[in-house]
C-alpha cells in the first residue's frame, strides 16, 4: 500500500467525469488499497479516485469511527433518495474549510464490488451525506458549488448556521 496525493480545488481533475470501470486488475486493486490507506491517513470518511488523479467510478468510504469498515464502491449510482438533512460538511480536497449542504437524508447505491458483483448499499445521516459527496466527485462536482452561505474556515462554524 501506498500514500497517493490528494488533488485539491482547482485542480482540472476534479471537474472531469470518471470514466466506469470494466474490470478488477490487481491495479484497480492497488488503487483500491491505497485510496483506503490515504483517507485514513487524512482522517476523512470518504475519497474519490479522481482525488487521488484517477479518473475511474471508485470510491471508498467508511464513517466508523475505528476505521475498520469500509465500503468499496465501483461505478456507483444512487437509485433512491429520501427526506432531506442539512449540515456542516467537508472535503479532503478542500482542506481547512467547511460549509453547509443539504443531501438527503436516505439514500441507497448500486455499485459493483471488488470481484465485479453487484451490491447495493443503504445510508441514513452521515452515511448517505458521505455516499452522495463521493458519486459527486465521480461526476466531477464538488460540494463547494453548493454551500449554502460562506465556506469557513473549519472550526469557526456552528450548529445554527
Amino acid at each position: 500500500m501506498a500514500l497517493r496525493n490528494i488533488r485539491e480545488i482547482g485542480d482540472e481533475i476534479l471537474y472531469k467525469r470518471s470514466k466506469e470501470v470494466k474490470e478488477v486488475t490487481p491495479k484497480t486493486k492497488q488503487l483500491i488499497e491505497d485510496m483506503l490507506e490515504t483517507m485514513y491517513k487524512a482522517e476523512g470518511v470518504g475519497l474519490a479516485a479522481p482525488q487521488v488523479g484517477i479518473l475511474k467510478r471508485i470510491a471508498v468510504v467508511d464513517i466508523t469511527e475505528e476505521q475498520n469498515n469500509p465500503i468499496i464502491l465501483i461505478n456507483p449510482v444512487v437509485i433512491q433518495e429520501e427526506g432531506e438533512q442539512r449540515g456542516s460538511e467537508g472535503c479532503l480536497s478542500v482542506p481547512g474549510k467547511a460549509g453547509m449542504v443539504t443531501r438527503p437524508n436516505f439514500v441507497r447505491v448500486r455499485a459493483m464490488d471488488m470481484d465485479m458483483n453487484e451490491v447495493e448499499y443503504e445510508g441514513e445521516e452521515l452515511l448517505a451525506r458521505a455516499l452522495v459527496h463521493e458519486i459527486d466527485h465521480l461526476d466531477g462536482k464538488l460540494y463547494v458549488d453548493m454551500v449554502e452561505g460562506e465556506l469557513m474556515d473549519v472550526g469557526e462554524m456552528t450548529e445554527d448556521e
